[in-house]
């Protein structure tokens, strides 16, 4: 019955996808005005900018607002799965910028689900259909840029999984994270998709955020090196990058965005070199297609209806030649949040000026285009403003190549290159290598399989799935719960009992957090069943944490402790005088004080994707050795933050303990763990740093080189680190700065030579008079295993340029 249902489908698509006699597709060219002439537009051969002016001199008014907004697709806005007569009715026959999430179905939103996502060559298929339209039955036959999410990999019924950004950025693998951007693409290609909303560039600095889980980190080098990647790898295969979220985003007030999305408090210096320097960087070196505008204000002016935010800095600054979209409700916002604008007509006008090219909500296209063109009319906005806007689209789509080859050329081979068999081994390996070993007191880990006969899975997240899936990434794909994974991986060797223990919160949770209530019979019954399991078991595995509905995009914490009932069911598996490995699931990072002064072992999984139980597993039991790093600071409390790398000198320090100012402590001092670290099951040990200037000038590199060597019994990865500290400068700038860092896989008494080149860019600071330069000074070079754990330093100097 499924086979004659994708035949029915197949027949179905492929009913109007032929052409008459007099058809608009000649040979090497497209007539997509449909007037017989070959226009300088439609002519491959022509220069970019001579087809873009070309076209832009053909298009009205209609046409021309119509490239000016989204149309969100099927089930969000788009009533139809494809074309009917009542299109001709709707504004969008005068063409669309883009289409977004067009049948693809996203896991927890049952309206999206669509039988048109998969197979992968029915959703080829189906997507050539709504382009064939457009092209077909528009004047211009302007063709669509099809957009997507893609940060936990495509977002796209059975696409390759990738596990949550902040463990991708746990990996501190450059070239995992170029891979990861070639298969998102390659499966965005295949599918119709052309334009992919990934990598977000936000510089995650309040732990409490509730989407730090798809930030990369916390420090703006580590960020700009994994995006640049990520860009990179999915611009590779012919399709749109989109960064997000510009600017300044990640920080609202007191981690609260929800319904607030205002009022971020970072001053001038700050967000130079921390909040925009990812997005400069990516810009300049990787020349993404597409940059998202956020929904916040930065010193009361809307980021979206800010020209100093969309033009002069992203366009005139950083290069920029993409085109912006709004993040939804943006642009409302100017009106209805922020109240800079007196009606919504008003912030349309606003964030036209500003240089929004493209308004993206899920609202119809009409609530949009209707106002602007009221605009235009009353001669609010000119024809040059709306010609520049256009054109940046247009561009965008002339170098995706969508004038040229507006179809899936084989939709079939979707079926064939969308979440391969060598795709999965990989997501699995990136899953691998997002792993964090936080503690691990007398080598607990790795468990030998042969020697613990009983073991106890438990836990809230120990059989659950959900935080293996997300709104920004793949539907339906089989997943494998921790429990199950270990269950698999001891077989008959050994014998394997779960016991839940306890839910993931309590029914007063998040009120409990600020005033306790005691525990109600089932929630201590629940507990006490874990408890005696506990008791018979070799070793007890404790799977704590968050799940997907207390992280994410409005799910900011005001504690971050463990959720619920968790720390009470930790404590009593303690209790027992077994041996307890916390394996955490989690979006953010977590205060875990006691978990980590009493427990022996903790193995950070941040949220993995599918894979989840079989690579936890293995890791546990030693087939696998951890070696990501943290890429965010975990706080020993929410009332030091914020505590982040890097820090200007002083603001993180401690507290006099005698003398005329000050005597006693009152606070608590220092991370619980620091940006840059992780454990092994081996040791490394670092020798032999040179750092060489061939002239002592501001304009010449610096080249630094190492050694490490795995002075352990088994193989692992290091991931080496290079701070660099500016000793004086003309403004107080940071303590140190991230400016190289590589994953280096080493066998057991092996040796390698690393070597690195710092730019003048990487000794650049924001000066006095807000110019980026580099003085002159003494810089040293700290080589470390992580921003506090440094094992070689040397200075250099760079002289007066006149001397």
């Amino acid at each position: 019955m499924k086979a004659f249902k994708i035949i029915f489908i197949i027949s179905f698509l492929s009913i109007g996808m032929k052409t008459d006699a007099q058809s608009i597709y000649k040979k090497g060219w497209i007539d997509f005005n449909k007037n017989g002439i070959k226009d300088v537009f439609e002519d491959p051969k022509a220069a970019m900018d001579a087809r873009v002016s070309n076209l832009l001199s053909l298009m009205n008014v209609e046409e021309k607002t119509c490239q000016l907004t989204t149309l969100y697709g099927f089930a969000r806005v788009l009533e139809d799965e494809f074309p009917t007569p009542n299109w001709k009715n709707r504004v969008w026959k005068d063409g669309i910028a883009n289409i977004d999430e067009h049948l693809n179905t996203i896991w927890n939103q049952e309206k999206t689900h669509t039988p048109y996502a998969y197979p992968y060559s029915v959703h080829a298929e189906s997507i050539n259909k709504v382009q064939k339209w457009f092209i077909e039955e528009t004047r211009m036959g302007i063709p669509v840029d099809f957009t997507n999410e893609g940060v936990h990999g495509l977002c796209h019924e059975k696409a390759t999984p990738l596990p949550a950004p902040i463990g991708i950025g746990s990996t501190w693998n450059k070239a995992l994270v170029y891979k990861a951007g070639t298969v998102v693409g390659r499966e965005a290609k295949a599918l119709g998709y052309t334009n992919v909303y990934a990598p977000i560039l936000d510089v995650a600095r309040d732990q409490r955020w509730g989407r730090v889980l798809e930030c990369y980190g916390e420090e703006p080098y580590h960020i700009a090196e994994m995006g640049k990647q990520m860009v990179s790898g999915i611009q590779s295969q012919g399709v749109a990058s989109t960064i997000k979220h510009f600017a300044v985003y990640s920080i609202p007030k007191g981690a609260r965005d929800g319904d607030a999305r205002t009022d971020p408090h970072v001053a001038p210096h700050e967000m130079h070199q921390l909040h925009l320097y990812p997005f400069k960087r990516v810009i300049e070196e990787a020349s993404p297609m597409g940059v998202m505008s956020s929904y916040n204000d930065y010193d009361g002016v809307p980021v979206t209806a800010s020209h100093y935010f969309l033009t002069e800095l992203l366009r005139e600054q950083y290069g920029f030649d993409g085109y912006v979209v709004s993040d939804s409700e943006a642009v409302e916002y100017v009106s209805e949040k922020h109240h800079v604008a007196k009606d919504y007509k008003e912030a349309v006008r606003q964030v036209i000026e500003a240089g929004l090219n493209v308004r993206t909500t899920f609202r119809t296209p009409e609530s949009f285009i209707e106002p602007l063109r009221e605009l235009i009319a009353e001669g609010k906005l000119s024809m040059k403003t709306i010609d520049a806007r256009v054109a940046d689209v247009l561009r965008v789509k002339f170098r995706l190549g969508l004038f040229n080859n507006p179809y899936v050329e084989n939709p079939k081979e979707a079926d064939k290159l969308v979440h391969t068999k060598a795709d999965e081994d990989f997501s699995k390996q990136i899953n691998r290598e997002s792993l964090v070993l936080l503690k691990n007191e007398n080598n607990l880990l790795p468990l030998d399989i042969n020697k613990v006969k009983n073991i106890l899975v438990t836990g809230p997240l120990a059989d659950e799935l959900n935080f293996t899936f997300s709104r920004y990434g793949p539907a339906f794909n089989p997943s494998t719960s921790v429990y199950q994974g270990i269950k698999k991986y001891a077989g008959s060797k050994a014998q394997v009992n779960y016991e839940k223990g306890c839910d993931i919160v309590d029914p007063d949770w998040p009120g409990s957090e600020i005033i306790p209530t005691p525990l109600s019979k089932d929630e201590q019954a629940s507990i006490d069943a874990a408890v005696e399991k506990a008791k018979q078991s070799d070793v007890i595995i404790a799977v704590v944490g968050e799940d997907e509905k207390r992280v994410g995009e409005t799910k900011s914490r005001t504690s971050l402790g463990l959720p619920g009932r968790q720390f009470q069911l930790v404590q009593a598996l303690y209790a027992t005088g077994k041996p307890v490995v916390l394996v955490l699931i989690n979006g953010q990072p977590l205060t875990i004080n006691w978990e980590n002064k009493f427990l022996p072992a903790i193995l950070e999984a941040w949220f993995p994707s599918t894979e989840a139980g079989n690579v936890i597993a293995e890791t546990l039991f030693g087939d696998y050795n951890p070696g990501g790093k943290l890429s965010v600071t975990f706080p020993k409390s929410v009332g030091q933050i914020p505590l982040n790398f890097p820090f200007k000198p002083g603001s993180q320090a401690g507290q006099p303990g005698a003398g005329p100012n000050g005597y006693g402590n009152t606070r608590v001092l220092g991370s619980l763990y620091p940006f840059g670290y992780g454990l092994s099951y081996t040791t490394f040990e670092y020798s032999d740093l040179v750092v060489s200037q061939k002239t002592k000038q501001a304009q010449s590199t610096i080249d630094v080189s190492f050694k490490v060597k795995n002075t352990g019994k088994r193989a692992g990865d290091e991931v080496v680190q290079l701070y660099l500290k500016d000793k004086v400068s003309s403004v107080t700038t940071y303590e140190s700065q991230l400016r190289g860092f590589e994953r280096v896989p080493l066998l057991p008494g092996e040796t390698k030579t690393i070597n690195m080149t710092l730019t003048p860019d990487d000794l650049k600071i924001l000066d006095i008079n807000m110019n980026w330069t580099v003085e002159p000074g003494i810089f040293e070079v700290l080589i470390g295993s992580s921003s506090e754990a440094i094992h070689l330093q040397k200075e250099f100097e760079i002289l007066p340029l006149n001397d």
